[in-house]
């Protein structure tokens, strides 16, 4: 980098910031595989499951609360019943649309052979099983189709591209994730209002020809553990959802102030958000044609680095205004491009200013964020968008952090630490 633009930005000062933590309410179960169990022992014989009868069950590429302990629990109850459990990864494009890539998705999230008690199998191949309403070719994993049943798991949670009685969960799972590449295309191809409509009529199409035994959806508390865990027979699937979308909306994490100069976000991705960043949580949704989230109010995102469980994918990068040459580095463009494709958002593949540091990049954002000071700017610094109950302020914060219910914040305020190459040094 052209080193007066270093040396402009070296002489912005960064505010001494103090450590908080919110303790908004989070109710959790104390023991969500035990409550699950009890669930599937009234769920289960119900069905009439035959011995040796293959039965998958779906797993995601998002970092759902101990997946890999309910995926256990499901496979434990089905081999109760002498049943032959199978995982199979339903996650769309994600992982490069390819067995490996997904492979290497569920190991992170510790779903092996061995931790789940079943084989695990990553398939990317997706047969059209009928249209919607509106002509859209709906397409299911063909793993799916070889089982004698599927049990559907998911979180359920707002979607960062649209609002509705349904967004993220079980029809998702079973639209999107069981869709594979083709799948998730189409679905996407007509903007936030396709998803929209479209997720649940194809969820209904796949339930009307494939035998989904049940939808276990899961909602987290805003600290990320589980609040609530239900089994839902098929019929009771898409209002079930809806309910506990409604519960889940009052438990998402927030950001408490209004508006902020500068964000600072140590990391991002896929496994934290679809969007990388929770567009719900920062208040940019960047789509086209799209009114953006009335608060909060930001004016410049920094993002230092990309998580380990993104595998290189960076999709909704273009939601940050300035990264780091760190982050950009661990970039795997084919899977970003091929995640970005199949969501035609291409607003938020847009690659944001580059900084050869974390220093260099808060400053920047420092001298760009309308801030006659920069001393005075109002920063907020966090791990990513689901972790918020513990973060860093800025003193201009305070007076409003000390309005807000649960909030405690260090008197104690204190330069960032830099290392020598001018890195910051872990703080969550």
């Amino acid at each position: 980098m052209n080193s007066k633009i270093l040396q402009l930005v070296n002489d912005i000062p960064i505010p001494e910031m103090a450590e908080c933590s919110w303790n908004f309410p989070c109710p959790s179960l104390s023991d969500p595989e035990a409550e699950l169990a009890a669930q599937l022992e009234k769920s289960l014989p119900a069905l009439a499951i035959k011995p040796g009868s293959r039965i998958a069950i779906t797993a995601g590429s998002r970092g759902i609360s101990r997946i890999d302990s309910i995926l256990a629990r499901i496979c434990g109850e089905l081999s109760k019943l002498r049943a032959q459990p199978v995982i199979i990864s339903a996650m769309g494009s994600h992982g490069g649309a390819t067995e490996e890539g997904q492979r290497e998705i569920l190991k992170g999230y510790g779903i092996t052979p061995e931790r789940v008690g079943a084989p695990v199998i990553c398939s990317v191949h997706a047969v059209e099983v009928g249209k919607t309403a509106d002509d859209m070719p709906v397409y299911v994993d063909d793993e799916a189709l070889r089982s004698d049943g599927i049990i559907v798991v998911n979180r359920v949670k707002s979607h960062t591209s649209f609002q509705g009685a349904t967004e993220s969960g079980i029809l998702k799972m079973l639209a999107v994730g069981l869709g594979k590449d083709k799948g998730a295309q189409h679905i996407h191809q007509l903007g936030p209002q396709g998803l929209k409509t479209g997720i649940p009529q194809a969820a209904r199409v796949i339930m009307s020809r494939i035998p989904v035994l049940l939808g276990i959806g899961i909602i987290e508390n805003a600290r990320g553990d589980i609040a609530a865990i239900e089994a839902l027979e098929p019929s009771a699937i898409e209002a079930g959802e809806a309910r506990l979308l409604q519960r889940a909306k009052e438990l998402m994490p927030a950001i408490p102030f209004k508006t902020i100069d500068v964000l600072v976000v140590q990391e991002m991705g896929k496994d934290i958000s679809g969007t990388g960043l929770d567009t719900n949580v920062i208040g940019r949704r960047m789509i086209a044609g799209e009114p953006e989230p009335k608060l909060p109010r930001i004016s410049r995102i920094v993002v230092l680095d990309l998580s380990k469980n993104s595998q290189g994918n960076a999709s909704g990068i273009g939601l940050a205004d300035i990264i780091t040459h760190q982050l950009y580095n661990k970039i795997n463009f084919e899977k970003t491009l091929l995640n970005i494709i199949s969501s035609t958002f291409i607003e938020r593949a847009k690659t944001p200013l580059t900084m050869p540091s974390d220093k260099s990049a808060i400053q920047m954002a420092l001298m760009t964020c309308w801030k006659a000071d920069p001393l005075a700017a109002r920063i907020m610094m966090i791990k990513n968008t689901r972790c918020l109950q513990n973060f860093f302020m800025s003193k201009s914060l305070l007076a409003e952090a000390q309005q807000i219910d649960n909030i405690q914040c260090s008197k104690k305020y204190f330069p960032l630490s830099f290392s020598d190459n001018a890195n910051m040094k872990k703080y969550f």
